[in-house]
Order: structure tokens, then C-alpha cells, then sequence
């Protein structure tokens, strides 16, 4: 698939147990229907050639034999399937019983990895039947008239993605083999499992998977036994999980009593930017260089056909910067201690009599505020100590003028009034600028006028200046320099614009009483605006940002691949057009992604003079940490691909 997603997919077949051509047929279903769907890595449980529960019978001959004739019908059956698949069987070699993955493509098989840890504990038994990997060193073994290579340390390159294997028990072992493939290479873990179903081990084993791709920075597939094996004295549920990165992408239903195939996309070229950025897995892959003896496999160029490369079947969040569900609460919560936390240790340190904050009546300053109260309340310092000053301009509707003063009269904090009207009418005349001429200098002086007054009014009460902007309008640039870009604490700085409407709704549901709690949902429902334009006849609002820059929903989608993962603009249109289906046209769609790419490069002399704020979320656009450009870098690039998209 494109811009480095890998279709996969963990396969639950339903069992007989000791069927080997009952299960061989399963399979093989599941194996046709993958590859139909476009699926390149397909991953089956642990023995399921013979099913995972044989016990006693695993010392019989004839079942051995009949595992290895299933596999050969398997590899017949692959000759003209395009899907690698891994299965599991048993197998016999020089004496001994290995409990093994078998790697197997276009007829052809590529690998075969034994289990290394065996469990032996508990309803556990494994090693009265199976040694370890252990007792086997790597090497090339003949089976099914191949002669393949052998061993626990095997990597497999299919010319899209290298990935590795492990086996059920592995994964719970205090050092996983996962970790030493993952650091010589293996973007992908494939993991066979036969883990039976007890109270809460469910949730157990899916934060093991979750817990191991995060880890490793990879992509991890599981795949459990389900329906069919001996329920004598346990019981499997058929759990099966696609993650990536410490997110499960997909994951099977338990308890099923049919065959399942749980299908995402793993982006691998995610997690490379991810290891080449993070220091800790590069240092520990150069440590342990001279353990890590893996050898890796190529396999013949994995190539789907067009017409199975359907779009994604993983979900693409629209506005990936907002929790979602039950964990919006709690992260709304936490996201304003760290704001209130950043800003009382600032007053505690410069021993600031007062912070001073411009309240506008719009999203950010209120969002501002709401910070410095709760940051306040736990300095146990009176909030009369918050100078909240509204500056009316020639754009303050009566709207946003009214919410203002509500809201500071609500939260008890001390309300300055100050006009800028008169100063910038003098300001306009000493330059001899037209004042129907409503350019970037009649904005721009308003907001400079409006930063003036914040800075003298700290001087004078012995405070200082707490800033408003948020991420997004970093990243576009929608700040005036040295106006509305300045403060001497930046509260907002890595909170997107997306995340500060959920925020000051939050806080409207959660903390604020219910004549503050009206203030807040009102300002919520306004249309984001500077402000800085006359309202229209009726006293509406006439400049909206939103019309002017673009949607911030879409901006903040942007800004998010952008700075996280390094995307380049066709795979973000390539994502956006997935996560905003039916919603924005494609012309739409390439219209603000131009608009963004550009904007963030003109813009970043803005950013290179930020004052300090708090990092809050993963993404920061601080000069001193996150994220370090030269002013002068050119977009050429990046415009160039836009206009091709």
C-alpha cells in the first residue's frame, strides 16, 4: 500500500483438534479471503496445523506426518498468492519437538522460528512435549523438501517491511525476543498465540501487546486460538490484536464461534521517523550490537494489484490533538494542572504581585484566564491578584464585549477597562495612514497598541504579562509580531486550537458555576475572530478567521503529521481525505494544505522568538525544544508536491 502503510492481519480459523486437513482447509480459506482484501503479512495461532491442544498425541508419528503434509498442501496452495503467511506447527527435528512458526510465501517456505520460552507452570505444560529455541542453534534444515533457514533469531524482508516472529510465552517473558529483532531491525513482530481465556487476562494480555509496540516503536500482531480447541481443562476465546506504536488498531471479538481475520494498516513509515528521532532505542540497538546476531531473510517483492489496495480500514482521527470518549475528562484535566502548575511556579519564583491577562471575550484569552484562576487557587492567593483588562477596538462587538465582562465578574478576578480607540486614531494619524483602508497596518497597530498597554499595565502593578495564542495560530503564523505574539508567559502555547474549544467546555461542565458556565458555552458557540475589522451593520462579527486562513480543524490535522511524524503533504492528503471523507472536497483539502505548508514556513520568525510556556501535549513549537528551523527555509518543496497532489 502507499506512504508506507502495511495491510496485516491476525486470522483466528476455527479447529479440530488432531484434523490436520480439517484445519488445513480453514486455513486456506482465510488465506484466500486475505488475500483478496489486500493483505500482505498474515499471521495464524500457535500450532494450528494440528491445533494447539493435542497434548500427549504431539509424540505420535502419524500426526507429525500429517503436519507436515498439511504444511505442503499450504505451500501449494500459496504458490500464486502474494500474502506471506505465517502458521504454526510442530516439528521434528534431529530428536527432538519444536513448537514452530513457518514462514511461508509463493509456494516457497522462507523460515521457521521454534519457541523459545516454554511454559511449564500453572495449566501449563509445554515442556513435556516441545524444547526450546534454545536448544536449537541457527542453521538450515531440510523439511518439506526444502531446505530453509532454522532458528529464533530470523528476520524476514519482504522489500516493504522487515518483520519478526515470536511465540505466545515469548511475549510474557521478562526480555522478549521481540526486543532483540526489534533492535536489529524488525518493524513488524508477528506473535502465534494459544493463551487460554481466565478472568481479567484478557485485559492483561491486550496491555502486553499494547505495552511491547510501544517499546519496540513497532507494529505488533497477535493472533489467538479460538473455537475448536480441547476444552477439557481450559478455554480459548480466540483474542487477536493489531497494534501499533502502543495503540491497538484493531482487535477480534471473543468468544466467536466463527473464523475471524482482523485486518489494519501499519504505518511503518511512522515508526522509522520514530526510532530515528528517538535517542534511547538508537543507544540501545548500538549497545547490544554485539548480541544481536539475527540473520534476515529476503523474500521475493511483496506486490499487491491495484485493485485489492482498497483505502484504509484503520481509522484516521480527524482531530487527532482531542481525547476521545471517556478520556477526554481526564485529559482535559490534566492538561489544565499543567498549565495552572507551569504558571504558579513562574509567579512563585519572579514573586509577581499580579498576572496580567487581555480578555477579549474570544476562546484563547478565556481559556487564559481560566488558567491563572486555577493557578491562583492553588497558590491560595486571591484572585483579585488576576487584572483582567478588555481593550475595546473599532472590531469589539457587543458580543464578545459583554462575555468578557461577565466572565470576569463571575470568576472575581480585578476588571480594567481601557479603550484603544483614541490611542491608535493618534497612532494612524502621526503615520498618515487612510483609515478606511483596513490593511495589515490598521491590524496590526491595534494589536501592538493593545500588547503596549498589557506590558505597562504589569509594569505598573508589578506583575506580568500572561500570553493567550495558542498552537495552531503558531503554526500558521496568525499572530501580530511583537503584538499579540509577545506576553512574558505563554499559557496556550501548545494547546491547538481544537483542543482549547474542548477545554473551555470542559471547564464549563465540570468547574464553573452557573453564571460563568453560560459565559463560557456563549463564547464557545462565537466565531473565532481578531476583531480587528468593524463589526457589519448589525453589530456582527465581520472578519472570521476561519474564512480567512482556513478551518482549524483542518490546520490542526495538519500541523499534527506534520510535526509529529515528518510527513510529507501527499500522505497527509492522503490521510485527510480518509478522515475527512464526505465531509471537504479533495480541491478543498489541497487548497488549505497549500495554505498551511505555506504559512508554516514564512511564519517560523514568529516562532524562533517565543516566549517560555508550558509543554503540554507531544507536539511543541518552541524554538528551545521541540521544534528548531532557520527563519529562511524554503517551501519550495513541500508547494511543489501540494500543487501535484
Amino acid at each position: 500500500m502507499k506512504y508506507g502503510f502495511i495491510k496485516v492481519a491476525a486470522a483466528v480459523p476455527g479447529v479440530k483438534v488432531a484434523d490436520c486437513k480439517y484445519n488445513t482447509a480453514q486455513i486456506e480459506a482465510l488465506m484466500a479471503r486475505a488475500e483478496g482484501l489486500g493483505v500482505e503479512l498474515l499471521c495464524f495461532p500457535e500450532l494450528c496445523v494440528t491445533a494447539y491442544t493435542c497434548q500427549d498425541l504431539f509424540h505420535q508419528q502419524l500426526l507429525l506426518d500429517e503436519a507436515e503434509f498439511a504444511l505442503l498442501k499450504l505451500l501449494e496452495f500459496s504458490h500464486s498468492l502474494n500474502v506471506v503467511t505465517v502458521v504454526g506447527v510442530p516439528l521434528n527435528y534431529e530428536g527432538i519437538l519444536l513448537n514452530c512458526a513457518v514462514v511461508i510465501h509463493r509456494g516457497k517456505i522462507m523460515g521457521i522460528v521454534p519457541k523459545t520460552y516454554l511454559p511449564n507452570y500453572n495449566e501449563f505444560y509445554e515442556q513435556r512435549w516441545f524444547a526450546s529455541a534454545e536448544s536449537v542453534r541457527d542453521t538450515q534444515y531440510r523439511f518439506c523438501g526444502q531446505t530453509v533457514p532454522l532458528g529464533s533469531r530470523l528476520l524476514f524482508d519482504t522489500g516493504h517491511c522487515t518483520f519478526g516472529v515470536e511465540i505466545c510465552e515469548d511475549l510474557w517473558a521478562p526480555v522478549p525476543p521481540s526486543s532483540r529483532l526489534a533492535l536489529s531491525g524488525a518493524e513488524i513482530i508477528l506473535n502465534l498465540s494459544a493463551s487460554n481465556e481466565i478472568i481479567g487476562k484478557s485485559l492483561y494480555t491486550r496491555k502486553l501487546v499494547e505495552s511491547q509496540s510501544a517499546r519496540l516503536l513497532a507494529g505488533y500482531v497477535y493472533a489467538g486460538a479460538g473455537f475448536g480447541e480441547s476444552t477439557q481443562d481450559v478455554v480459548f476465546s480466540s483474542r487477536a490484536y493489531v497494534a501499533e506504536n502502543g495503540h491497538i488498531l484493531a482487535e477480534s471479538k471473543r468468544f466467536l464461534m466463527n473464523d475471524q481475520l482482523v485486518i489494519s494498516e501499519v504505518d511503518v513509515e511512522r515508526l522509522r521517523m520514530e526510532r530515528r528521532v528517538n535517542t534511547s532505542f538508537a543507544s540501545a540497538k548500538q549497545y547490544l550490537t554485539d548480541r544481536l546476531t539475527c540473520r534476515t531473510v529476503e523474500l521475493d517483492p511483496v506486490s499487491i494489484p491495484e485493485e485489492r489496495q482498497s483505502g484504509l480500514s484503520r481509522r484516521v482521527d480527524p482531530a487527532p490533538f482531542v481525547p476521545r470518549g471517556g478520556e477526554l475528562d481526564e485529559r482535559c484535566e490534566e492538561i489544565l494542572s499543567i498549565q495552572a502548575e507551569g504558571l504558579a511556579q513562574r509567579v512563585a519564583f519572579t514573586q509577581a504581585k499580579t498576572v496580567v491577562v487581555g480578555i477579549s471575550g474570544g476562546l484563547d484569552s478565556t481559556l487564559a484566564l481560566l488558567v491563572c484562576v486555577h493557578a491562583f487557587d492553588r497558590l491560595k492567593r486571591d484572585r483579585r491578584g488576576i487584572v483582567g483588562i478588555t481593550m475595546p477596538g473599532f472590531g469589539t462587538t457587543v458580543r464578545t464585549y459583554s462575555n468578557a465582562i461577565a466572565l470576569m465578574q463571575s470568576l472575581g478576578v480585578t476588571i480594567r477597562e481601557i479603550s484603544i480607540k483614541d490611542a491608535c486614531l493618534q497612532h494612524f494619524r502621526d503615520l498618515g495612514q487612510d483609515l478606511d483602508c483596513h490593511d495589515v497596518t490598521y491590524e496590526n497597530g491595534q494589536a501592538r497598541e493593545r500588547t503596549q498597554i498589557l506590558m505597562d499595565v504589569a509594569n505598573q502593578m508589578g506583575g506580568f504579562v500572561v500570553g493567550t495564542g495558542d498552537l495552531s495560530e503558531l503554526a500558521l503564523g496568525w499572530a501580530t509580531y511583537n503584538g499579540d505574539h509577545m506576553s512574558m508567559y505563554s499559557v496556550n502555547v501548545s494547546i491547538p486550537k481544537t483542543l482549547v474549544r474542548h477545554l473551555v467546555v470542559w471547564m464549563a461542565n465540570h468547574v464553573a458555576d452557573d453564571q460563568s458556565r453560560a459565559t463560557l458555552l456563549d463564547i464557545v458557540d462565537t466565531p473565532i475572530s481578531p476583531e480587528l475589522i468593524p463589526a457589519d451593520e448589525d453589530g456582527n462579527i465581520q472578519q472570521k478567521t476561519e474564512d480567512l486562513v482556513g478551518p482549524y480543524e483542518l490546520h490542526d490535522f495538519f500541523l499534527y503529521y506534520f510535526l509529529r511524524f515528518g510527513f510529507r503533504p501527499a500522505k497527509i492528503y492522503f490521510l485527510a481525505r480518509h478522515a475527512f471523507a464526505g465531509k471537504y472536497t479533495d480541491d478543498v483539502l489541497k487548497k488549505w494544505l497549500t495554505t498551511f505548508c505555506r504559512r508554516f514556513f514564512s511564519q517560523q520568525f514568529k516562532r524562533s522568538c517565543l516566549p517560555d510556556g508550558p509543554k503540554v501535549g507531544s507536539c511543541s513549537l518552541s524554538p528551545r525544544g521541540d521544534w528548531r528551523m532557520p527563519s529562511d527555509a524554503t517551501s519550495a518543496a513541500w508547494l511543489e508536491e501540494c500543487e501535484n497532489l
